[in-house]
């Protein structure tokens, strides 16, 4: 994909910035239309799926270079970083909206410093202390959120989500140690490659096929899944890294800020209930990111 001619305009980044966010951010409504016909465990695999097979020809001509002497590493950050995140946020989407999902899919920079911090030799200094202690208050109000938009127990579906933004959060750590030149590309097609068929097994040995072949609803939604591990996998990562190279990782990181928004309007779009507490716990990940970015 060649931006070249383009990326001289004032506004290129700022478009490629607004898309990400956009792609990003429809990513949790895309997992609820794929539940629609599958469960969890299949959604999960059936996106590692579609995006290791897109990826299959940028691995096949990495695999001598980089795959031979580093395959454990590939693996890894592949099940850290990808096969789990997916299959917890499809099980996620089950109990909780996909907004919610999305909003709490910004707690990932977060994570990301404290792992830093706790095991990569980062340091953490009293802002980004007080921008954590924001974004997780935020987060605890989302997480024991109930059904009517009252304070309750728990929600272990909330949960799933934080879950998955801790492992992103240690993989990126990861990437840093282990991968700090290889071009992300790369990187990403040979981790894709890694755990993909480990995905198409287990898809394969589930009901797939039935379901395909039964569930008046299953192509559509094998469909949403294909746009969500081609698009919002390789598409989004091509832009991402063009984003890189022509502007500074600080812009480029701003999409951070813009993917729970376009998750939330999609969650408008699709009648989605909503409570003042959303927007409250929202706003405060979002200041809390602001902040922990910010004193990086």
């Amino acid at each position: 994909m060649n931006f070249d001619k383009y990326t001289e305009h004032k506004a290129f980044p700022i478009t490629i910035l607004i898309l990400l966010g956009l792609v990003w951010g429809s990513s949790f409504i895309l997992i609820k239309r794929g539940l629609v016909a599958f469960d969890p465990m299949q959604v999960g695999t059936i996106r590692i799926m579609f995006a290791s097979l897109v990826m299959i020809p940028i691995a096949f001509k990495n695999l001598r270079l980089h795959f031979k002497t580093d395959w454990k590493k590939f693996v890894a950050v592949g099940l850290i970083g990808n096969f789990f995140p997916a299959i917890l946020f499809a099980y996620a989407e089950t109990g909780i909206t996909s907004s919610l999902a999305g909003i709490l899919n910004a707690l990932t920079p977060m994570f990301t410093l404290i792992f830093g911090a706790l095991f990569f030799a980062a340091q953490i200094n009293r802002w980004q202390m007080i921008g954590l202690i924001i974004g997780f208050g935020g987060s605890v109000a989302l997480s024991f959120l109930g059904s009517e938009g009252t304070l309750g127990s728990f929600n272990h579906y909330a949960g799933a989500v934080i879950i998955a933004t801790l492992g992103y959060g240690l993989n990126i750590n990861l990437l840093k140690k282990w991968f700090p030149r290889l071009n992300s590309l790369v990187l990403t097609s040979l981790a894709m490659f890694s755990v993909g068929p480990l995905a198409a097994v287990y898809l394969l040995s589930t009901n797939f096929i039935n379901v395909v072949a039964n569930n008046d609803e299953a192509l559509i939604s094998l469909f949403y899944l294909f746009l969500l591990g081609v698009v919002g996998t390789s598409f989004a990562l091509v832009l991402f890294n063009k984003l890189i190279q022509i502007t500074t990782p600080v812009f480029a990181s701003t999409v951070t800020y813009l993917i729970p928004i376009a998750a939330v309007i999609w969650g408008v779009i699709d009648n989605e209930a909503f409570y003042p507490v959303h927007f409250v716990g929202m706003a405060m990940i979002i200041i809390g990111v602001y902040i922990v970015n910010k004193n990086e």
